[in-house]
C-alpha cells in the first residue's frame, strides 16, 4: 500500500523536521539531524549514515543529478513524498534538489580516527561561525586531509548552515569534537607536529616542513588561539600580509596552509 502524499505543512512529521533544523537541543535530544539536497544526502549516505525519514518531491527532484539513486531509496520504503508546497516549507534554503532527510547522528571521537603515516590534520579552536567551519571542511576535503578536529566547539557539527556550506564535506572528512587538552595529548602521543597559525613569534608558512605528520591549528579571527595551543606548538607559522589588514578569513587561511602541505608532499614524492 502506497503512503499518502503529505500536503499540509501542519503535519506533525513536517513540524518535527523543521524543529530539528532550528534547534540544536532538539537535535541532541532526538539523536537526529537534517540533510537537505541530493548532493549532500548522497555524501551522507555513502559515509555510512542511516536515514530515519526521507522527504522528497519527485517533480523537483527528477531535475537533478543523483535523483535516480534517491528515488530508488524512496521506492524501497525510506521515502515520504510531499507536495511542492510542503517541500517549500521544509526546505532550509532556496534552490535545493527536492529532498530533505532526517538522519541518525553518528558521533566520532578521537579514538575512532584511523590516521595513516604522516597524517595531515586540521585543528580549529573555538570557531563559532558554521559557515566558516563548513568552508574549512571543503578545503580539507579538497586537500585530502585525514581529519578535522574541532576543539571546544561553539557550533553544532550538525548545524544545517555548516552542512550546507561544507556541501557535505562534514561527512567525507572524518570530523570530531573534543577539548583542546585532549587533542594536544592525542597529537603528541602520535608524534604529529603542531603548527599554530599566528602572527606573533612566527615564521613564514612556506619555510616550515609540512611533509611529516602535521596538525595545522587555527583559532577565531577575532581573538586567535589561546595560550593552551601557543604553548603546545612545535612551531608558529604565519601567512605574509601585504595590505593594511592583519588577518584572512579562517577558511582562506586553512586553504592556503593545507595546499602548501599538499605541495610539499607531492614535491617530495616526485608527483
Amino acid at each position: 500500500m502506497e503512503r499518502e502524499i503529505i500536503t499540509s505543512a501542519q503535519n506533525p512529521r513536517v513540524k518535527r523536521l523543521i524543529q530539528l533544523q532550528q534547534k540544536s537541543a532538539f537535535r541532541r535530544q532526538e539523536g537526529l539531524f537534517v540533510v537537505e539536497g541530493a548532493r549532500e544526502l548522497l555524501h551522507c549516505l555513502h559515509s555510512g549514515y542511516e536515514v530515519e525519514t526521507m522527504f522528497y518531491c519527485p517533480e523537483i527532484l527528477r531535475a537533478y543529478e543523483g535523483s535516480a539513486e534517491i528515488l530508488a531509496l524512496a521506492r524501497d520504503g525510506m521515502g515520504q513524498e510531499v507536495s511542492a508546497k510542503v517541500y517549500g516549507r521544509m526546505a532550509y534554503r532556496e534552490g535545493t534538489e527536492g529532498v530533505v532527510a532526517e538522519m541518525r547522528v553518528k558521533q566520532l571521537g578521537l579514538a575512532d580516527l584511523r590516521l595513516p603515516k604522516d597524517p595531515l590534520v586540521v585543528v580549529l579552536e573555538r570557531v563559532e561561525k558554521p559557515g566558516n567551519l563548513g568552508a574549512v571542511l571543503r578545503s580539507a576535503d579538497a586537500a585530502a586531509a585525514d581529519a578535522v578536529i574541532v576543539c571546544d566547539p561553539l557550533t553544532d557539527l550538525f548545524n544545517p548552515n555548516l552542512i550546507r556550506s561544507s556541501i557535505g564535506a562534514v561527512f567525507t572528512v572524518p570530523t570530531v569534537a573534543c577539548a583542546s587538552e585532549e587533542c594536544i595529548a592525542f597529537l603528541k602521543e602520535r608524534g604529529i607536529q603542531i603548527l599554530t597559525a599566528q602572527l606573533q613569534d612566527s615564521r613564514l608558512y612556506y619555510d616550515t616542513d609540512m611533509s611529516r605528520g602535521t596538525a595545522i591549528v587555527m583559532g577565531t579571527e577575532s581573538t586567535g588561539l589561546t595560550n593552551v595551543w601557543r604553548n603546545a606548538a612545535d612551531a608558529h607559522i604565519r601567512i605574509p600580509m601585504k595590505g593594511r589588514l592583519d588577518s584572512l578569513n579562517v577558511s582562506v587561511s586553512a586553504a592556503i596552509l593545507l595546499f602548501e602541505a599538499v605541495r610539499q608532499r607531492e614535491s617530495q614524492s616526485g608527483q
